[in-house]
């Protein structure tokens, strides 16, 4: 291990500003309770009898050693031994169950998100054999020592009365050799963590403890008044944090992450633990070439292995980093810009990891290199992005028609903060309505109706009008942190100028932004709601008052900005549960397992070349619960299961309606 904590010292220093309490919490919960493992119920069991089995039967085997050295003789339990005897076969019978349940699962029933291969048969090799040696070589000794059979251990017993008849002088020597094996087994075991993926033992709890610093929500920030940086993002394996770096060796290879990626699960070349594996092996290589640290012991066994080669050639210390001979590029050789661009930074790949990788803030920190470094990226996101810059949202369109949206609406209230100000009149809640609600015309729809909805709950409200700018969010996910920096500033600055206290807005990565993002530029004492929040709140507050019957069968779907960025998981479910004559409905994967509808991280704007559309993929799924509407909280979100829809030619009889529209049709 300490080669590869060489090479994880190669990455830029980390901040660690959670307490430590808060660690040991992490630690509690998803290494010793196997949270995340237990999301699928079937790997997640097997891996707990791994787990809990693996940490008991090192009694077993210490008892075993001491029985090999002192003969007759054994852990010093008094009374208590036979209980320790019988539990270690449960133990060992444990492991052994999932073994055999592990393999099934691997070679047999060919699970698609688990590699096969040499390396992990390696391992099935090693458990299994290390638990047959031990209970063949409690049987050999009871043989050897003539004990009598006993009930503390039941399977070490019939294998002793199964092979009675062997002569004690051939039990004895039977005992030694289960008893070198069981020795050679445990040794090489060890000698394998920390050089295959069993590594995640020691990092995977590293990992966790190091944790997440900030808010799900929230990525990192770029220094832009740093005079010495000379790129923007990341180009180069040691250019990330150590904590990413640690990242890299914690990885289990479980495929959690990949089984339950957008872009992967539609034919995209992005798999999340690939690209995890890939950089894990181009930091080993780089490692070994940077630091002339081996990655590989014995060395003689792993002669021919890049990594001892590149050992041989490298230089004595990380500075030789710029002019090692390794000239493989992290962005193209190692990861390719396809996979770069496929990400919908949806977290549902982080959500899943039991080890707690983050995935979205590497591809995040390429992409910003691509962007701000190279000036690359795809032409329809830079087209979105310039349309930013100039008139404040992606498609161009004049910034002073921002408000033209409450036109239509003459016989409510849609104030501005200007006019609201003028009129000495004070709102309690500035509705940010976002570049979907402003612009697009499906979108504007749901602006509308959560105008009116606040009108009869007799809420008082501004917009921003023409003065409102777009949120940041896609620039930011694209890459482009300098724009969003800027447009983040300007919003802020608006903010202030207006006294705003309370911001409600229909747009979930504008939520996410406002909420987790904001802060670290200056925003504060403002409360920060998604729109569900408030009406959800309304209803429970006799604000609004759903008596009208709504006779619909609904399957909600789940914004990756709502849901699993922010565990907004209820409100919308509840305020449907409070409309009479509706029947919800769930589809397959749904809350913290809700898959994508293809829009994040910038994607709304970028065409997919490649595979299924995401957006088809997510609303066949939902299909199969048979609703009569589709609802959701996000307009991106509807915008795009409104596409599948139509690609599935089911608009006629399946309705996409956002949250509110439902709400309004029973007030």
């Amino acid at each position: 291990m300490r080669t590869r904590i060489a090479y994880i010292k190669l990455g830029k220093k980390a901040e660690f500003n959670r307490t430590v309490q808060e660690r040991i919490d992490d630690i509690l919960v998803n290494v010793f309770g196997q949270k995340k493992l237990l999301k699928d119920k079937k790997s997640g069991t097997i891996h707990v009898m791994y787990f809990y089995g693996f940490l008991l039967v090192q009694f077993g085997a210490i008892d075993l050693i001491w029985k090999g050295i002192a003969f007759d003789s054994h852990l010093p339990l008094g009374p208590l031994y036979p209980f320790f005897t019988f539990s270690q076969e449960i133990v060992v019978l444990m492991i052994l169950a999932a073994t055999i349940w592990g393999f099934y699962r691997r070679y047999i029933e060919k699970l698609a998100r688990l590699k096969r291969g040499f390396m992990a048969g390696l391992v099935y090799m090693f458990l299994g054999g290390l638990m047959t040696a031990t209970l063949l070589a409690n049987g050999m000794g009871i043989i050897w020592h003539g004990h009598e059979l006993t009930w503390s251990e039941p399977i070490a017993s019939s294998i002793a009365f199964v092979f009675s008849w062997l002569p004690q002088g051939v039990a004895a020597a039977l005992f030694f050799v289960f008893w070198w094996m069981h020795l050679l087994f445990l040794l090489a075991f060890l000698v394998y963590i920390p050089q295959g993926k069993h590594a995640h033992l020691i990092a995977g709890v590293a990992n966790v403890y190091l944790g997440r610093n900030s808010k799900v929500g929230k990525l990192s920030s770029i220094d832009f008044e740093d005079e010495t940086q000379e790129s923007y993002g990341v180009s180069k394996i040691e250019e990330f944090t150590q904590k990413h770096l640690v990242d890299l060796y914690a990885c289990v290879e479980c495929g959690r992450c990949t089984s339950m990626c957008p872009a992967t699960g539609t034919g995209k070349l992005l798999s999340p633990m690939d690209l995890i594996l890939k950089m894990r092996n181009h930091l080993t290589e780089k490692g070994a070439a940077v630091t002339s640290k081996t990655p590989w012991l014995p060395m003689f066994a792993f002669n021919n292995t890049r990594g001892n080669q590149l050992a041989m050639q490298g230089a004595a210390n990380s500075e030789a980093a710029a002019t090692i001979e390794y000239d493989v590029k992290l962005i193209g050789d190692v990861i390719t810009e396809e996979e770069i661009w496929a990400c919908t930074t949806c977290r549902n790949c982080e959500d899943q990891c039991p080890v707690m990788n983050e995935h979205v803030e590497k591809i995040v920190d390429l992409r910003r290199y691509l962007v701000l470094t190279e000036g690359q990226m795809k032409p329809d996101a830079q087209r979105a992005i310039t349309n930013i810059e100039r008139q404040g949202n992606p498609w161009g369109i004049n910034r002073k028609e921002r408000e033209n949206w409450r036109e239509s609406q003459e016989d409510i209230h849609i104030p501005t903060v200007k006019e609201s100000e003028k009129a000495g009149e004070e709102f309690e809640y500035l509705f940010f309505v976002g570049s979907m609600g402003s612009f697009d015309n499906r979108s504007q729809k749901i602006a509308q109706s959560f105008a009116r909805v606040m009108n009869i709950a007799g809420i008082k409200f501004a917009i921003l009008g023409n003065k409102e700018k777009n949120s940041g969010d896609t620039p930011r996910r694209i890459g482009n942190e300098f724009l969003f920096q800027e447009l983040a500033r300007d919003n802020i600055e608006t903010f202030k100028k207006h006294n705003v206290k309370k911001i409600v807005t229909i747009d979930p990565h504008a939520f996410n932004t406002f909420k987790n993002e904001y802060p670290e530029f200056g925003l504060e004492d403002v409360e920060v709601y998604h729109h569900t929040q408030l009406l959800d709140q309304w209803i429970k507050e006799d604000k609004l008052k759903p008596t009208k019957e709504v006779n619909e069968v609904i399957a909600y779907h789940d914004s990756c900005y709502l849901g699993r960025y922010n565990g907004i998981y209820d409100q919308p479910r509840d305020i449907l549960k409070s409309i009479p004559g509706v029947k919800l409905v769930e589809a397959t994967r749904n809350h913290e397992n809700a898959m994508c509808c293809g829009a994040g991280g910038g994607l709304m704007w970028m065409e997919e070349d490649t595979g299924t559309r995401i957006n088809v993929a997510r609303t066949e799924q939902i299909l199969e619960a048979k609703p009569t509407v589709i609802g959701s909280g996000c307009p991106y979100c509807l915008t795009m299961i409104s596409d599948g829809t139509k690609a599935k030619e089911v608009e006629d009889r399946v309705a996409t309606l956002d949250i509110v529209e439902i709400l309004e049709k029973a007030l």
